[in-house]
């Protein structure tokens, strides 16, 4: 018996369509609501790791990404020069024949996500968000902002960084923190000799390939920036270009030159959040980047956000009441999200200060053990 029959999702990002999809397994009744009408994903490419593929079978559309994105195992570590310093193993997590991570466009995954939620018999609108939320005794009352009212068991806020529904029922939460780096993102034709993750390194620059399709690749470029200030997207071109000039390995040269106005460049300040307990108030949860927002150094962003949607629907459809499931949810996942958020903020310390390289490794290693442990 579930701890609720009926649920309402704000925010169809990854962590909401997984909560969402994941409750209908479990005949729970689910609308979502999504304020892009369009309901699009912005972004270049996004690299997935063995624990994120894991979830994506258990959600349903491994077999999907595998067809549009790109698995395969390992990350190479090279000098600027393009000289080999090691090569890491990736665990196969998602079953033997599943390489160890891999990689795909944003927007790929989120129609993959958005297909399988519709398919589900979820109740999807779009162009919609809330205007109230009101706990009554019989459940809460959401008003959208088309004045329709609806009652449901459970609210669950999926509306990422800037979260609305963390600004309603925490209105003292932290801000999120902008952490002092930022990311370049670029899409560029696949060379057929880049078959895995390939990383370069040098003190002020981190950058890398990785595979997304079999004919496109995704440029990652992290950049350690003081302050959080305005850039023209015309400039894009020409200051990715410039970070990449002290790489002289000659696939990375080339990769240089192909850069231009049409290799849908994205610009992201890196800020990070993490909301104390307890991430619920009454019967309204957050899940996600709303509770959890992380930088891209353990590439699990996505991963702990539909990890989030998996554990919640579980807790929920087997508790006797609702405030056990939430309790269960967050005993779950508040040690490894805590765990993913403040060790990437202290990957991105380390580099901005040219810290510890061996304090920097250790967490790395610690990290990838702690995320291949069971949800």
């Amino acid at each position: 018996m579930s701890a609720a029959k009926r649920v309402l999702v704000i925010g169809g990002g990854f962590a909401g369509m997984a909560a969402a999809i994941e409750m209908r397994k479990r005949d729970i009744a689910v609308d979502l609501v999504e304020v892009d009408a369009g309901w699009r994903s912005y972004g270049a490419g996004i690299s997935l790791g063995a624990p994120t593929l894991r979830a994506l079978k258990t959600v349903g559309v491994l077999d999907a990404f595998l067809q549009t994105g790109f698995a395969a195992d390992g990350v190479d570590l090279l000098t600027p020069h393009g000289h080999l310093i090691a090569s890491l193993p990736t665990p196969r997590l998602a079953g033997p024949d599943i390489p160890g991570g891999g990689a795909i466009m944003r927007p790929a995954l989120a129609r993959i996500l958005a297909d399988a939620t519709r398919r589900s018999g979820v109740c999807v609108k779009l162009g919609q968000s809330f205007i109230d939320i009101a706990e009554t005794p019989e459940g809460v009352v959401v008003t959208l902002t088309d004045r329709s009212q609806e009652r449901y068991d459970l609210v669950i806020g999926a509306d990422g960084l800037s979260s609305k529904v963390r600004q309603a029922i925490f209105p003292d939460a932290p801000a999120p923190r902008y952490t002092g780096q930022c990311v370049w993102r670029a899409v560029l034709p696949r060379p057929p000799e880049v078959t895995h993750t390939l990383m370069w390194l040098v003190d002020t620059v981190k950058t890398g390939i990785n595979p997304v399709s079999q004919g496109e690749m995704y440029l990652f470029v992290t950049e350690d920036r003081p302050v959080n200030a305005f850039i023209d997207p015309a400039d894009f071109p020409r200051l990715l270009a410039a970070l990449l000039a002290p790489f002289t390995a000659p696939l990375m040269q080339s990769i240089r030159a192909d850069i231009s106005e049409t290799s849908q460049i994205v610009y992201r300040p890196l800020e990070a959040l993490l909301l104390p307990r307890p991430w619920a108030k009454g019967r309204v949860v957050l899940i996600g980047d709303a509770a959890h927002a992380t930088t891209p150094h353990l590439a699990s962003g996505a991963c702990i956000g539909i990890e989030d949607g998996i554990v919640l629907a579980d807790e929920i459809g087997r508790a006797a009441t609702l405030p056990e499931g939430l309790a269960a949810f967050e005993d779950r996942r508040w040690e490894r999200c805590r765990m993913v958020v403040e060790n990437s903020n202290r990957l991105g310390e380390i580099e901005i200060e040219h810290g510890d390289k061996m304090e920097h490794g250790r967490i790395m290693r610690e990290s990838m053990v702690a995320l291949a442990a069971p949800i």
